[in-house]
């Protein structure tokens, strides 16, 4: 039966509703610009009526929870947007620090330094004897090796630091998964009954969520959608089993997670492989599984594939940056030495050589191709006295069989055709091929003590098919004798430590007599030649500056999509995020608005328990 008292209480009911709705207001106002936290709301019923004669009374009113004014799959949308957008903004980064070490553009750079390296030798062409020259164009060439390795060291170092953030970014994500498990615990213990919701936990797990959905492109499975049309007609939310993955691959699971592992300890260079362990400590490799946020971007641009050989990534923009740089150096430096072969010394040693003397010369990975090669022997006036031609094809080794390089050189053959046995090149030539006192492995063409002392020196002249440099065998280039250039690649090209010392021991011709400028011309013309460039798993037939532009418009136009696909993503983004912010985010305004009315509602409520204690005293007094 309702009673004054009953009147009493349904005064209360609107005075703690409306405190609940200052309270709910306050809550959002002071967290109006706090990262993830989405505007709340009170929801409110009659009370249950009590049942009269009349017919039911009210009984006042109650507060059934308080929810957040948030859509699940606005937030899934601006998830995925801001992986795509983390993902964009680093590799433009990047991308674009990659393109300030090839600024060719300005007039400046390794290809220009390469445009003087060939000035210098028609300089030298036209002064072959000038040693003053030969300082020049030793001091260029060693400007040019240096500008190469500082842009290939530059590229590595980016290459590096991409690996460094990855074990950074990695651990991250390790940590942020192991708080996701914690608050999904916690979020199901608070809710446990189905009676209230969690929501500042509900916000700082959606916080953590974007989080790694930005750093790793992770994505949500949840339960059922529930819709919660009294707050907003777009409001709803995801319960239920929760995981969280990476292309399929649970890294949370309810209240467990499993760690991402990170290993380099068999990679000479230090590059991380990722791996996904499952409950069984089963290790699943996930390098090319992750394709989306910060850490996409970071294997996409080192490189996600490592070459279990070689160690090295077999993908990415900036590996193939160095490799392409490393096709180019070693272009340079091979052809430059096959061209220097053909100056006349008294010694020729090769590089370290990793080949045993029996395999086959054009079937290893040295470059060696199927042709002929002259050794010929020069007096000390520069004339040359015998020449012998050195046959090349598929089954031609180092030493083994008699059309082996060694057999080959050392036949007792009539080179001049004079019948005279004593004036051939097995006369003047040595040839050596075994390890070394320290076990390295190289090739040593000498003269003769007897020869060398009276002047004699030899040269080696690729024979080339229709005046094209590419044509020959490239047999001295590939080893490296009487090379012009030391090292394999753009980390390690450098001028001949010889011709570093002493400048004026260079040639300008093939024999050492004076004027004799054709070693020069050859240089001169081999910027105009096409060479094979193979790179992975393309090919090239350009010129040496055609490579470089390869290597250099590579990243021009890999920046310049970066850019671009930037611009798309970051339009996409705002407007995600607009949407998302008209839906969840606080409104100062709003609120103020509600606290106007919460404050009426709480004097409306506090007049109706003035109005009843009036009543009570005017009770009491008739009593008295």
């Amino acid at each position: 039966m309702a009673s004054i008292f009953n009147t009493l209480g349904i005064g209360y009911s609107g005075l703690n509703a409306a405190q609940v709705g200052i309270n709910t207001t306050g809550h959002n106002i002071s967290n109006a610009e706090t990262e993830g936290y989405t505007r709340q709301r009170v929801i409110t019923s009659a009370a249950t009526p009590i049942i009269m004669r009349p017919g039911q009374v009210g009984n006042g009113v109650e507060v059934q929870d308080i929810k957040r004014v948030f859509d699940n799959f606005v937030f899934d949308r601006y998830n995925s947007v801001s992986s795509d957008k983390e993902y964009s903004d680093f590799e433009k980064q990047t991308l674009e620090e990659l393109s300030t070490y090839f600024p060719e553009v300005d007039g400046v750079g390794i290809k220009t330094d390469l445009s003087q390296y060939y000035n210098m030798w028609q300089t030298f062409a036209d002064n072959p004897d000038n040693d003053s020259i030969k300082v020049a164009l030793a001091k260029q060439s060693e400007t040019l090796t240096k500008h190469i390795q500082q842009t290939q060291g530059q590229v590595l170092n980016l290459q590096h630091q991409m690996n460094d953030q990855l074990a950074v970014n990695i651990k991250q994500v390790n940590d942020l998964a192991q708080q996701l498990a914690d608050l999904n615990v916690s979020i199901d213990n608070a809710e446990n009954g189905g009676k209230y919701t969690a929501n500042d936990l509900r916000d700082k797990r959606n916080v953590i969520e974007r989080s790694l959905s930005r750093l790793i492109g992770a994505n949500v499975n949840q339960g059922q959608l529930e819709a919660n049309i009294q707050i907003d007609s777009n409001s709803n939310t995801r319960t239920g089993s929760y995981t969280l993955s990476v292309n399929g691959f649970n890294i949370v699971d309810g209240g467990t997670y499993h760690p991402l592992r990170l290993d380099n300890d068999k990679n000479k260079f230090g590059f991380y492989d990722i791996s996904y362990e499952r409950q069984d400590g089963v290790l699943i490799p996930m390098n090319e599984e992750i394709k989306g946020g910060k850490i996409g971007a970071i294997l996409d641009l080192r490189g996600g594939a490592l070459d279990t050989t070689s160690g090295m990534p077999v993908d990415g923009v900036i590996q193939k940056t160095v490799t392409d740089l490393d096709a180019f150096a070693k272009g340079l430096i091979e052809t430059t030495n096959n061209i220097y072969a053909q100056s006349a010394s008294v010694r020729k040693e090769s590089n370290i050589i990793e080949l045993e003397g029996s395999n086959s010369l054009v079937s290893s990975n040295m470059g060696i191709k199927e042709g002929s090669f002259d050794v010929i022997i020069y007096d000390l006036d520069g004339n040359a006295v015998a020449s012998r031609k050195v046959n090349i094809d598929v089954e031609t080794s180092m030493t083994n069989g008699t059309n082996s390089i060694k057999a080959q050189l050392e036949a007792n053959k009539d080179d001049n055709d004079d019948s005279n046995a004593t004036n051939d090149v097995d006369d003047f030539l040595k040839f050596n091929y075994a390890p070394s006192a320290t076990g390295e492995q190289k090739l040593e063409l000498y003269m003769t003590p007897e020869a060398e002392s009276k002047g004699y020196t030899f040269s080696v002249k690729d024979n080339v098919k229709e005046g094209s440099f590419n044509s020959g065998t490239n047999f001295a280039g590939a080893l490296g004798l009487g090379r012009y250039f030391d090292g394999k690649n753009a980390r390690d090209v450098k001028l001949n430590t010889t011709f570093e010392l002493n400048p004026t021991l260079l040639h300008a011709g093939y024999s050492s007599s004076a004027g004799d400028n054709r070693l020069a011309l050859d240089m001169v013309q081999q910027q105009f030649e096409k060479y094979d460039f193979h790179v992975g798993s393309e090919d090239y037939n350009t010129t040496l500056y055609g490579m470089f532009d390869v290597t250099s418009t590579y990243v021009g136009i890999a920046t310049n999509a970066a850019t671009s696909r930037n611009d798309t993503v970051t339009t996409q983004f705002n407007a995600t995020e607009l949407e998302y912010n008209s839906v969840s985010k606080v409104s100062v305004d709003e609120e103020m608005t509600n606290l106007i009315k919460y404050q009426t509602s709480y004097g409306a409520a506090a007049k109706v328990i003035t109005t009843v204690d009036q009543m009570m005293q005017t009770l009491l007094g008739i009593k008295q």
